[in-house]
């Protein structure tokens, strides 16, 4: 029996457009080590490590006419060598330089005829450093059989993890005519599949999350307590294929302090963060600001649950050692909630924004009233992998409806991480955009930082950069309140 993609892995798929490409990137830093690190390293590494992302080896084979979603097949011509690429900055090799690479190689699609990903190995970095930067189709990567890749990579010491030898052999691409009969077989046994498969045909993908949309009464309670319309933003607006890539890195020690003095969760720091950021932004473009104004975002969540179905604060929190007592790890599972909040980009004080936020995250956490993972995988018919792509299989056709952006925060270690005893100092997420929708924030906490990486639309946000200078203003606008109001 055919390896057939999801119902939510094929949307995905088939969502992809020429100004929306469909994949999730990650842009990692890190340190040469003495002993140098080079691309035949890289190349080892990863062939060593394919064993655990086995789908990486498999392509997405479309099945005749239409008659059942496609199909993982074995790439018999798997070329490491295609998927792994070395690039060079041209000197002095800065940061900028790294970003418009970034956003470059951002705006290229993946190849279909081939495994949907990519790893550029960057060299020229000043500093004696180096990148690595991957892209990955969101249909690839599920979080259950199929992790993203740079995750894989990574070791918690110098020392890389051994690995058993491995002989992949690939098995042999079925044939057109077999994968006809497959696919006429399950319609002929599951009638309701056969359904869907014609009016997802006749009616284009949307129209089938629509019904989804309206079937679920979870997602109806979130729609009907939200505005029916997102409020109007320059930050949605028709994008072409071009990108622009910032990025911004804060101490996490200075959101921890924000967070102890105002008794407010981490997340709900981040979030006022950025929210000034946007309130200046939206200021120095010259929109019109009033008191009322907001700006929606959609806000993925990783929470932990422990096995009794307590809650726990977000995993930021856990992260930075502010909850005594807690279960230990084997006691907690991860979960991922997700809400709409409406950011108070209007209001000019920065400790009342963030006492809006905290009390809008506060009633979502009393009430439930968001999008948990499940319902989400529902609403935009995406698996889940992890919190980023989360935030990107939210991000459906309707972002433009019921919310501005997509913010997500994926809270990593705090402690180093290494590939192939390189030291990474920094990694910042590239989530993809979704039509109309000009910015897309994501965010990971890493050995003490909190790094940014925005992703936005080249014509409609040729300024993004100062979007990632507000942020630093943002936030020390917060720790000047909270040392005020300690006086």
């Amino acid at each position: 029996m055919a390896n057939r993609l999801t119902t939510q892995d094929a949307s995905f798929y088939y969502l992809e457009a020429s100004s929306t490409p469909m994949h999730l990137g990650s842009l990692a830093v890190f340190r040469t080590p003495r002993s140098g690190f080079s691309y035949e390293k890289l190349l080892s590494l990863v062939e060593q490590r394919l064993v655990l992302v086995p789908r990486y080896r498999q392509k997405v084979r479309e099945v005749a006419f239409g008659l059942a979603r496609p199909v993982w097949v074995d790439d018999s011509d798997f070329d490491i060598t295609y998927h792994i690429r070395r690039s060079a900055l041209p000197k002095p090799g800065t940061d900028e330089q790294l970003h418009d690479l970034v956003a470059r190689l951002t705006s290229r699609p993946l190849d279909r005829s081939r495994p949907l990903w990519e790893m550029y190995l960057v060299e020229g970095l000043t500093k004696n450093r180096f990148a690595i930067f991957t892209k990955s189709h969101s249909a690839l990567v599920d979080g259950e059989k199929a992790l993203e890749i740079g995750q894989v990579i990574l070791d918690a010491s110098k020392s890389p993890v051994a690995m058993a030898e491995e002989l992949w052999m690939p098995a042999r691409e079925p044939k057109e005519s077999a994968l006809v009969l497959d696919a006429i077989t399950e319609l002929i046994a599951s009638p309701n599949e056969s359904v869907e498969v014609l009016r997802g045909a006749a009616a284009g993908l949307a129209g089938v999350a629509g019904g989804v949309l309206a079937a679920s009464g979870k997602v109806f309670s979130l729609v009907r307590t939200a505005a029916q319309v997102a409020p109007s933003s320059p930050l949605n607006a028709p994008i072409s294929r071009n990108r622009r890539f910032a990025v911004a890195k804060t101490e996490l020690s200075d959101y921890r302090r924000i967070h102890t003095r105002f008794g407010c969760s981490i997340n709900d720091v981040v979030l006022a963060v950025v929210t000034g950021a946007l309130r200046n932004w939206l200021l120095s473009r010259g929109e019109p600001v009033t008191a009322s104004s907001t700006v929606r975002a959609m806000v993925p969540m990783s929470v932990y649950v422990s096995d009794e179905g307590a809650g726990y604060d977000q995993y930021a929190d856990r992260l930075s050692g502010d909850h005594e007592g807690e279960p230990t790890d084997e006691q907690l599972r991860s979960e991922v909630s997700s809400f709409l909040v409406d950011l108070p980009v209007g209001e000019p004080n920065a400790v009342v924004r963030l006492s809006h936020i905290a009390h809008a995250t506060e009633a979502h956490a009393k009430q439930s009233p968001g999008v948990t993972a499940q319902t989400l995988m529902t609403i935009s018919g995406f698996a889940p992998a992890s919190l980023h792509a989360m935030g990107a299989r939210a991000g459906s056709r309707l972002s433009q409806r019921l919310f501005n952006l997509i913010i997500t925060n994926a809270p990593g270690p705090q402690f180093p991480l290494y590939v192939g005893g390189a030291r990474m100092l920094e990694m910042f997420p590239v989530s993809p955009l979704f039509e109309n929708q000009a910015l897309s924030i994501g965010l990971t906490s890493y050995d003490g930082f909190v790094c940014f990486g925005l992703n936005a639309d080249r014509g409609a946000m040729p300024d993004v950069d100062v979007i990632t200078a507000l942020l630093f203003e943002a936030l020390e606008e917060l720790i000047d309140a909270s040392n005020e109001s300690r006086v």
